[in-house]
């Protein structure tokens, strides 16, 4: 595919991320004004909701635009879904007829506050790339017991917290925790001093389940893609995750990108997940290229200072799809529900500087990276701004996701102390 021209100047440069081939959805506010839907398209986003106002909008029989969430329209599934962006498209085309009634719905998105794009229902993290996960275990249990026995066999998750789901540009606090150390001889409840990012790719899910799903049915029912920052206090999580895994080290906050980006604009970049090491049970196993070709990168600004890009590497690194993913959380007849998230885990590749975390980037703190500036990094410091970037590059036009930001701050004082 090509790029498709628009009437909208900015949308017809290759290095925009917002071309009429991606139309991603958000929810936006300007000068106070209560938050509503709205469509990215170069530097302008079109208000849909005064869209559908107007008329421009009418693909179903009730409004599906008076709430500042994109959930109703998940609801309605993937007709209702190819027909907006269909609508969209024709809206926003070259040539097209409703191009001057349109031009009063647009808004820059220089002047746009961004807010979270849905009403998160669950959020369910995963642990799917190789990569990180022979990287972690080998640090935490020697090379020759990196991956679990189960690892080749099933997605592994935990259950997050969807209250702690932030949009990105919202700072995030370093959190106190229980700590104890190799060399403590008992456990303090102390700041955390080992503050990680995550990179990873959300998968929203658009349409309900009642019962297990097959990976392509459970490819159907994703809506769309979002970046993903999975903040994580190591030094929290190595001493609680045993037996259960991560509960508080985790639950901090989680920073999505603005925009969803749709399953429909992501489809020319489908790509094969990689060749199995161990045949996946029935149920698991692909009926067709479920992963994407997205770039990503991470930036690392200290405060004040300019950013360095400190790895680069690619979706298309995991071992498990989202589809996968969404599969196996329905096999216990675990109710899905529109608007829940799964977090693909930690995006590495096979590289030092394609690995998704500073866990990973130092090796657990044994060989700090230096930046840009000229400093040195095992972990976050307080002031440090951490931004992922992603996008799919076609042929003269780029699907991009808009940035997922989040600055350090310092840690509260005692929470406990009255």
């Amino acid at each position: 595919m090509t790029l498709l021209k628009s009437w909208v100047a900015s949308a017809n440069s290759a290095a925009c991320p917002f071309p009429l081939n991606n139309l991603p959805y958000g929810v936006f506010s300007t000068g106070g004004d209560d938050p509503r839907c709205g469509v990215a398209i170069g530097d302008q986003i079109l208000d849909v909701a005064a869209a559908e106002d107007a008329g421009l909008i009418d693909i179903s029989e009730g409004p599906l635009f008076d709430v500042p969430f994109w959930n109703e329209v998940m609801e309605e599934g993937p007709e209702l879904w190819a027909a907006l962006r269909a609508r969209l498209t024709e809206i926003l085309a070259e040539g097209s007829a409703d191009e001057a009634a349109a031009k009063d719905m647009l808004v820059s998105q220089a002047e746009a506050e961004m807010h979270l794009p849905f009403l998160v229902s669950e959020f369910t993290d995963f642990y799917a790339s190789k990569n990180h996960a022979t990287n972690v275990g080998t640090m935490f249990r020697g090379a020759e017991n990196a991956l679990p026995p189960n690892w080749l066999h099933i997605p592994i998750g935990y259950n997050g917290r969807a209250s702690s789901v932030v949009v990105s540009g919202t700072d995030v606090r370093r959190p106190w925790g229980q700590l104890k150390g190799p060399n403590d001889d008992a456990p303090r409840f102390a700041p955390c001093a080992r503050w990680d990012l995550e990179l990873e790719m959300g998968a929203i899910v658009g349409t309900a389940s009642d019962g297990p799903v097959t990976v392509a049915e459970a490819d159907e029912m994703i809506f769309g893609y979002v970046l993903l920052n999975d903040w994580s206090a190591r030094d929290i999580q190595a001493w609680e995750y045993q037996p259960l895994g991560p509960f508080q080290a985790k639950a901090t906050a989680t920073s999505i990108s603005p925009w969803i980006v749709t399953k429909a604009a992501l489809d020319p970049f489908r790509t094969d997940t990689p060749e199995r090491e161990k045949e996946l049970l029935a149920h698991l196993k692909d009926d067709g290229p479920m992963l994407y070709d997205i770039d990503l990168q991470i930036g690392l600004a200290p405060e004040g200072k300019d950013e360095s890009i400190i790895a680069r590497t690619n979706y298309s690194e995991m071992y498990y799809s989202s589809a996968q993913q969404l599969a196996h959380h329905s096999t216990s007849g675990c109710p899905m529900t529109p608007g829940d998230l799964l977090g693909s885990g930690t995006i590495s590749g096979a590289e030092k500087d394609q690995r998704g975390a500073l866990l990973e980037l130092s090796w657990g703190g044994k060989e700090p990276i230096k930046l840009d500036t000229g400093e040195e990094r095992s972990f976050l410091e307080d002031g440090d701004t951490l931004t992922l970037y992603g996008a799919a590059k076609g042929e003269g036009y780029m699907i991009g996701f808009g940035e997922c930001a989040g600055k350090t701050l310092p840690a509260l004082a005692d929470p406990y102390e009255r």
